[in-house]
């Protein structure tokens, strides 16, 4: 027996329960989301850092966490269930970032970009920045910019369990079970075969199960160069009490920002020490830190010479190798198979915009509201990358 849908949603976490709620919020749709683990024990959106900003490089990175930033802040209202109001603990602290001499013209030019788009971004020169931030080292810095509204963090699992909540409310099955085979017919996906054996039929497919994404685009013949890659994050504590944090991103890329009385942290690894991670692969290096977090972390804040290590856990992105941007829309050569992956540690704060533009491809046929065809998955297949050139 095969279950008919008019869309299914493969993944249930942030982009694919944002997804179904924006597929829901009209009615009409018959919509089933598949997640293999409703806990989200190991699910990105509840292991990230679980921040947003607009301070990007992009236009169109940008619109899509502006739109994010007022979706997050009435959440309240638009994702109450039976006046049961969700609160995901959004503190807008900001982002900052800080340029040497060698990062200033980026810097500048990505601020005139974000402010003539609406963002809220303050620009600092080293004694601005000395004076707003006493607590930084500034010595080798020109330039920071500052988001003074719009950017901050959230409770990355409380919005998964609001947005899932709110969709269910309005129809969405939600089904423990994951997507194992896409049986094609011509440029259509005719068949869905769950791992637990069930068989499916959906008007349309989308394709936003993170990590696991790849294999599934490429079993229906479309590769996408996205490869799980793992990060950390390390909880520590400082005696001196600091006031007036944001998030802050050192030039040498690693990041801190409050969390609770203390603060997370973490980088990147360098591109020949980031290996793609197994499945099952959450272990902590907590030598990464102490090598190559700490110091910079000591070197930008001297009171942080002195800190505690606290707990740390690992997480994995679905790092688009191309270009480190989402790949949005439908999937080139199909007829009915829509993408949403790739996001390289932007899902979270990108999902409730993606949720909105994949619901109007589905129900309109193309974007009614914020354009991301630039980051339509054909840009693969026509070499033309999209770069971002802050990626944290």
């Amino acid at each position: 027996m095969t279950e008919s849908f008019d869309v299914v949603v493969a993944g249930g976490a942030a982009v694919g329960a944002s997804i179904a709620y924006h597929l829901s919020a009209e009615p009409g749709l018959r919509v089933l989301a598949l997640e293999p683990d409703p806990s989200y024990a190991r699910a990105a959106s509840a292991l990230s850092a679980a921040s947003i900003r607009q301070q990007f490089s992009s236009a169109v990175n940008v619109k899509l966490s502006l739109y994010g930033i007022e979706f997050l802040r009435a959440l309240g209202t638009s994702l109450a269930v039976d006046g049961n109001r969700p609160d995901i603990g959004l503190r807008e602290g900001g982002y900052l970032f800080m340029a040497t001499p060698a990062g200033e013209a980026v810097l500048r030019a990505n601020h005139a970009l974000q402010s003539a788009l609406g963002a809220d971004i303050a620009l600092y020169d080293r004694a601005g920045l000395a004076a707003r931030f006493p607590w930084l080292a500034v010595d080798d810095l020109v330039a920071g910019t500052w988001g003074r509204t719009g950017e901050g963090w959230f409770d990355g699992y409380g919005l998964v369990q609001a947005l899932r909540r709110k969709a269910r409310a309005q129809g969405v099955e939600f089904r423990k079970a994951a997507l194992a085979r896409v049986e094609m017919r011509g440029p259509r996906a005719e068949t869905l075969v769950t791992d637990d054996g069930s068989r499916l039929s959906a008007g349309h497919l989308v394709l936003a199960a993170g990590t696991a994404t790849a294999g599934l685009a490429r079993a229906i013949g479309f590769d996408i160069p996205v490869r799980a890659k793992k990060r950390f994050v390390f909880a520590f504590e400082c005696r001196e009490k600091l006031a007036g944090v944001p998030l802050t991103i050192d030039p040498s890329g690693v990041y801190f920002r409050p969390e609770g009385e203390g603060y997370i942290g973490g980088a990147s690894p360098p591109e020949e020490s980031d290996p793609d991670a197994a499945p099952d692969d959450f272990e902590v290096d907590y030598g990464f830190f102490d090598e190559c977090v700490w110091p910079a972390l000591a070197a930008r804040v001297p009171a942080f010479e002195a800190i505690k290590r606290g707990r740390a856990w690992a997480g994995h992105y679905d790092m688009n190798l191309f270009d480190a941007n989402a790949l949005i829309g439908p999937v080139p050569g199909t007829a009915n198979v829509l993408l949403a992956n790739g996001f390289s540690g932007h899902g979270l704060q990108q999902s409730p915009g993606v949720g909105r533009g994949i619901a109007e491809l589905i129900r309109h046929g193309r974007y009614t509201t914020l354009d991301l065809s630039d980051l339509a998955p054909a840009r693969l297949l026509e070499g033309r990358k999209m770069i971002e050139k802050n990626v944290v």
